[in-house]
């Protein structure tokens, strides 16, 4: 008989990130890096830049964008020290291009110059692979559909093909099966510490290596706001601008549809961070529905991990327990 999950007792906002041969876990006060070396764990913890209450930053909508970009930043400077705390083994010579701009620009510039370039180039690959293509192929379909509700289902469609195969290319690489297995041994701990159980090698093994939170679940919520989102923001501009109507089908018409969606984007995201916020606290059939693709997505984004990762998932979680019980509430 299958051993019955252990239940749920809160939500957490402690979440993470796995690393090459580690875990980024951040709670509400710190951030921590775990990483496992031959001399054992490596861990380095810091404090966390909170945002005031009432602040800007923290405005419905405004903090989703903020959020996002904040995680992109911080994910890159934790794979970048994770690569400097990794394993001879897994380490990579610096190229002379590297070499040559620590040189010009000294170490602590060098390094902010990578993370700004590394997460420029990011978010370009993202937005041109999961966005850009789609919106550029499902234009050609404009020819034969007229509706737009129709034409951004015909670019949804399209978008969720291109990232399953992305995601599936991905998991088969053998390099990312490790990554994928830190991943599960991240979402297994925090499941455990949910559950109420003490954070032990044996209690995180048989945790479901799922969580609805997961970054997986935001990127579909994101890919499936933006079909209704573009066509309630297309059929207005079309009714603002009813001269558009005239060049329908045209090149330029495309294009001006193509930039149109992705300044709107940043609203996407905005909407899907709340979306998120709001699933991730509460629990019926509704907001299992709604996390339901996420999770089935989490099949190639996560593997089991082995005893060792869950005690990299494990030393992480609890460095960054906050010093008051239930002040990590969601």
């Amino acid at each position: 008989m299958k051993n019955e999950q252990p239940k749920e007792k809160f939500k957490t906002m402690i979440g993470g990130q796995a690393l090459i041969e580690g875990i980024m876990m951040r709670g509400p006060e710190k951030d921590a890096i775990v990483v496992r070396s031959k001399d054992g764990l490596k861990i380095d913890v810091k404090p966390r830049k909170i945002h005031k209450k009432g602040s800007f930053a923290t405005w419905p909508l405004i903090r989703g964008c903020v959020g996002f970009f904040d995680s992109q930043v911080t994910g890159v400077k934790a794979l970048m020290q994770s690569a400097d705390l990794v394993p001879e083994e897994y380490q990579e010579e610096s190229s002379k291009f590297d070499k040559w701009l620590e040189e010009k620009l000294g170490n602590e510039k060098f390094q902010k110059a990578l993370i700004g370039i590394a997460v420029f180039f990011g978010l370009a690959m993202s937005i041109g692979l999961f966005f850009l293509l789609p919106m550029v192929v499902g234009s050609f379909f404009d020819q034969w559909i007229d509706n737009m509700l129709l034409l951004n289902l015909v670019e949804g469609v399209i978008r969720m093909v291109i990232f399953a195969g992305y995601m599936l290319l991905v998991s088969r690489m053998s390099e990312m099966k490790r990554v994928f297995a830190y991943h599960g041994a991240e979402h297994k701990t925090i499941r455990c510490y949910e559950a109420g159980l003490p954070l032990t090698v044996e209690n995180v093994r048989k945790m479901t290596r799922k969580h609805p939170r997961c970054g997986t679940s935001f990127l579909l919520v994101v890919m499936l706001l933006s079909i209704l989102v573009f066509s309630i923001a297309s059929s207005a501009l079309l009714a603002v601008v009813p001269a558009l109507a005239n060049i329908h089908g045209s090149f330029l018409y495309r294009l001006l549809m193509i930039v149109y969606k992705l300044a709107l984007l940043p609203i996407v995201v905005a909407i899907a961070y709340e979306i998120n916020r709001w699933v991730g606290r509460h629990d019926n059939w509704f907001t299992r529905i709604l996390t339901a693709p996420g999770m089935w997505f989490q099949n190639f984004t996560t593997n089991e991990p082995d005893d060792s990762m869950i005690e990299v998932g494990i030393a992480a979680v609890e460095a960054v327990l906050p010093e008051e019980k239930g002040a990590d509430a969601w």
